[in-house]
Parts: C-alpha cells; sequence; structure tokens
C-alpha cells in the first residue's frame, strides 16, 4: 500500500498566507489610506522587506488580499471547467459567491470603498479589479465556453456574467449593506440562489 502524503506550504508560502491575513484584517479595520506596510508586517510576524519582496507595494498587497477572499471561497477558474453541465457548475458558482459576497469582511471593504470613493477613489479602482472584475472576466470566459457547445445562448458574455451576479446580490445582500435585520432564512437564500441559476440558464436555452 502506497502512503499518501499531503504537501504542506512551503516556509515563503505560510508568509505570503500571513501578510495576506494582516493585510486583509487591518484594510478591513482602519481602511487603505490608513494602512502601511509596516504595519501588516508587524501584524504578520515578517520584515517590512519580506512583504516588499512579495508585493511590490501597497496597492498589489490590497488587490492580492482581495483575490485571496475569493480563493478561500473556492471561487477560481478550476471550478468553472466543466461545459456540459452548466446548471451544476452555476449552482455551486451560486452557492460559493453567495457566501462570500454577505461575508463581514466583503462588506467591511465594500463600505470602505464606497466611504472613501470621493477622497480616494484608486481605491474603489483596487477593489474592483481584484474582487469584481476578475469574477465577471472568469464567468465571461465559461460562457462564451458553453456556447462554443451550441446548447446555450448568452449574447454579450460580459453583459451575461454582470447580470447573473447582480441577481444574485438578492434581498440579503441589500438588508446587509443597509444594517437591517435580515428577514430571509438560509433555506430562503438557497431557494433564490438555485432558482436564479434557473431562471439564468432557462433564458439563454438555445
Amino acid at each position: 500500500m502506497t502512503s499518501m502524503q499531503s504537501s504542506s506550504p512551503s516556509r515563503s508560502e505560510q508568509k505570503r498566507s500571513a501578510i495576506l491575513e494582516a493585510a486583509i484584517a487591518l484594510f478591513c479595520a482602519q481602511g487603505f489610506p490608513n494602512t502601511s506596510m509596516d504595519e501588516v508586517a508587524k501584524k504578520a510576524g515578517v520584515s517590512k522587506q519580506t512583504v516588499y519582496a512579495h508585493f511590490g507595494n501597497k496597492d498589489d498587497l490590497f488587490v492580492a488580499s482581495i483575490e485571496c477572499k475569493c480563493d478561500v471561497h473556492e471561487i477560481a477558474p478550476e471550478m468553472l471547467a466543466d461545459v456540459a453541465h452548466p446548471e451544476q457548475v452555476l449552482l455551486q458558482f451560486a452557492s460559493r459567491f453567495g457566501d462570500m459576497i454577505v461575508s463581514e469582511e466583503a462588506l467591511t471593504v465594500y463600505r470602505a470603498c464606497v466611504s472613501q470613493s470621493e477622497t480616494h477613489p484608486e481605491v474603489s479602482r483596487l477593489y474592483f479589479a481584484g474582487g469584481p472584475s476578475r469574477i465577471l472576466t472568469m464567468l465571461s470566459d465559461y460562457f462564451s465556453r458553453v456556447e462554443a457547445t451550441g446548447a446555450f445562448r448568452f449574447g454579450d458574455v460580459r453583459h451575461a456574467a454582470i447580470r447573473l451576479c447582480l441577481m444574485l446580490y438578492g434581498e440579503r445582500r441589500l438588508m446587509l449593506e443597509l444594517g437591517l435585520p435580515l428577514q430571509e432564512t438560509e433555506g430562503e437564500r438557497a431557494r433564490y440562489l438555485a432558482d436564479t441559476v434557473k431562471m439564468f440558464l432557462a433564458a439563454a436555452k438555445s
């Protein structure tokens, strides 16, 4: 019998992960403009040189920390690989995306970007590049590949990606953004996400 050994992260990967966790915590707590690379290094338990070795500047670190949160929720190109079963793939995407957009970290970063959009518009641009735009690009590419099978027609795939994501926001995200108490149960949320995917694909069926 052969023994299976899981590869543990290297020392460099561990440091990178610690830096990203420290960065997102600080960005959420005090905002992008008020967070320094020195503070990130101190919170991560590494030197400032190590932070710069992994991320060339604070902009790169912010984008990477947003991308990292997508990865934590397993929203990556690999999950959009199966073009033969789009309903199954998009139901899984809807579940993961739906969980991510109502997470406390996602809401905190979003609120911080909105509150600073007039004085620090670059923060909103960085946030959009690291999160929403990345996900829209992944979905657009997936829709193009699904279309090639001949089973669905999405039209402008970027518009289709935008449409699906905005539909998936639903009532829960809106209530949380406004700081209102939730009225939707977990079961109702799950049904809403599943029904949204089915409706979206029904409209695109060839």
